[in-house]
């Protein structure tokens, strides 16, 4: 799932579920991964409580510019998935917000008697070490598992044989207690001992298989010596097992690595979710929307999505799960629709991440809508016009002291660009520098051919300039009668101030009104336009006027060249034999001999 950013009424887009969230900076670089029980609040207080928290936080939120979220269906998964998902992707800030130390280890050392415990110092002379855990929960969790099922000491005596046989210790409280067997007293055999330590480092590697056996027989053992004190033991142990393990959807032993593909789609449109379980982990979520083609069904779409997976991630996808079939292609692309069990929860949990993304996506898009009209009706209501700007057309001019005049229309349509509408102008009846005559010029080109051909005119006319350029242009509308029946402004670029025709006294509007930005970005995209056409235009002229200067090549040949080639440098890269395709064996010579 995914959202752009910055923006409050998108943050409240969010779901109320639990799941984990990644920002990514303008690179596309994920920086953070986070975790939370409810994904809106969490993501809303980075932006809501600035005050009061470290300088790295509103650094790191500072550069994000995305949001992605996946949701799964309890906080331990959500746990477990960020876990994951920071140990693949290392964000930077999930390295830096962490004290400033390293990612903690679980140590079992190697003495006698030995203990398991959690380091962020590495020293493989005192152990062996598992890990790292970008999750101190999580690996806090593992621990206390086995301090549930073990009686792992927990102090740090030295139990050597000869300080055991002097007596040098006595048993503490959690002898007492229950959680230690007293090997320092010589209480527990170490052989007894150092079978629970290889149980626990079973636990610690994911092994939960070997350890639900180890106790199952052991309750059956002893059920059958008619020992059930013995027996219940291990069965609460194995509940215990069970319990930790219990059945998450996010890390499953029972699925090592696997594709999930599901989809969701109305008329309109179609919404594949992807999850990537590597060795019973998920590394990996995305949602990608895809607009429907005539008569293309579900099976279609997502066979070709996965395809495209294929393709991008460099992936031979093995054990692909999915909610619905695959069309038929003539690649191999082995799946199941599973029916019940952990395979059916992974699909379910994938199918609910898909239907979020619809839903997200189709409510920012009415979002969007509402803004529009709320910036639109702001502007109607600034420049006191008579009906809604739906559609704006805004005119600038560029030249180089009357060099190489141009000008440029851009359209606006529901406050966004209609860029197939923006137009091109080369000025035809002007000679110099002569602003206000290329805009009487363009304008009237402009609005004569819709007027010719019948297409509907615009809400509004915004002129990038003062009261000269706005006069000139109302100058052309009066000779096409159009005067007074389209609202016209000038929008200069010192003051920001807006202009209407015959009025002395300009308009300010608030500097940080909507409106007032949507007419900057309009004037804005109008002045890139034009500039982009007249260094074009120019740079275009200096290539033709540098082949002209080839003594036996004209005008006609040297834009025949340009047209093919772009740029004076692939003219000389080029071979005679493609010069000779444009031009002629003759000139094609001259050309390769001189440049």
């Amino acid at each position: 799932m995914e959202i752009p950013f910055f923006n409050i009424d998108q943050i409240n887009l969010l779901p109320d579920e639990p799941g984990v969230y990644k920002f990514y900076n303008a690179e596309r670089k994920i920086i953070y991964v986070g975790k939370a029980k409810n994904i809106k609040k969490r993501v809303s207080s980075y932006f809501n409580k600035l005050n009061g928290v470290n300088r790295k936080t509103r650094k790191m939120v500072g550069e994000i510019k995305t949001i992605e979220f996946a949701i799964v269906n309890s906080e331990l998964d959500a746990l477990l998935l960020e876990n994951s998902l920071i140990k693949s992707n290392q964000p930077r800030y999930n390295i830096l917000l962490k004290d400033d130390k390293t990612y903690p280890y679980i140590c079992v050392s190697n003495e006698r008697f030995p203990q398991i415990y959690p380091t962020r110092t590495v020293n493989h002379a005192k152990g062996q070490y598992f890990g790292p855990y970008a999750s101190v929960k999580a690996m806090h969790n593992v621990l206390d598992l086995i301090r549930s099922l073990y009686t792992i000491r927990t102090c740090r005596y030295l139990l050597s044989e000869d300080n055991v046989k002097q007596q040098k210790y006595k048993v503490c409280l959690e002898f007492h207690i229950g959680n230690c067997k007293g090997p320092c007293a010589s209480l527990q055999e170490e052989g007894e001992y150092n079978r629970d330590i290889e149980q626990a480092i079973h636990i610690i590697k994911g092994n939960l298989g070997l350890i639900k056996n180890h106790f199952k027989e052991a309750m059956n053992r002893y059920a059958g010596l008619m020992e059930f004190e013995k027996a219940q033991l291990y069965k609460e142990k194995l509940q215990l097992v069970d319990k930790f393990q219990a059945r998450s959807l996010v890390v499953n032993q029972n699925i090592a690595d696997a594709d999930v593909f599901t989809i969701v789609s109305d008329e309109k449109k179609a919404f594949v979710n992807y999850l990537k379980v590597k060795d019973g982990a998920i590394i990996l979520t995305q949602t990608v929307e895809v607009k429907k083609k005539l008569d293309e069904t579900d099976e279609d779409i997502l066979t070709l999505i996965i395809l495209e997976f294929k393709e991008r991630y460099q992936h031979e996808f093995k054990d692909i799960i999915a909610n619905k079939g695959l069309a038929v292609t003539e690649h191999e692309l082995p799946y199941t629709i599973p029916k019940i069990g952990d395979k059916k929860k992974l699909v379910d949990l994938s199918v609910k991440n898909a239907l979020y993304y619809k839903k997200e996506r189709y409510s920012q898009q009415e979002l969007n809508r509402q803004k529009e009209v709320r910036v639109l009706i702001k502007l109607k209501d600034d420049l006191q016009l008579k009906h809604l700007p739906n559609h704006i057309e805004c005119f600038d001019n560029s030249n180089i002291q009357g060099s190489f005049p141009v000008a440029a229309m851009v359209c606006f349509k529901n406050g966004k660009p209609a860029k197939k509408e923006y137009r091109k102008y080369n000025i035809k009846t002007v000679e110099g520098p002569d602003d206000f005559a290329s805009m009487r010029e363009v304008t009237f080109r402009r609005y004569k051919r819709l007027l010719e051909e019948g297409a509907a005119l615009p809400n509004l006319i915004v002129i990038d300039g003062g009261k000269g350029q706005l006069s000139s242009a109302c100058a052309a509308l009066k000779e096409l009668d159009l005067y007074q029946k389209i609202p016209i402004i000038g929008i200069a670029k010192r003051l920001e101030e807006i202009y209407f025709p015959e009025d002395p006294y300009p308009l300010h509007i608030e500097k940080k009104s909507e409106s007032l930005m949507l007419l900057q970005t309009i004037r804005d995209e109008a002045h890139r336009f034009a500039i982009t056409f007249h260094r074009n235009k120019r740079s275009k002229a200096s290539f033709t006027t540098q082949l002209e200067e080839i003594e036996g090549i004209g005008k006609k040949t040297a834009d025949k060249l340009l047209q093919h080639f772009k740029s004076v440098k692939k003219i000389r890269e080029a071979t005679i034999e493609e010069l000779v395709a444009i031009v002629g064996q003759d000139k094609a010579r001259i050309v390769k001999e001189v440049i």
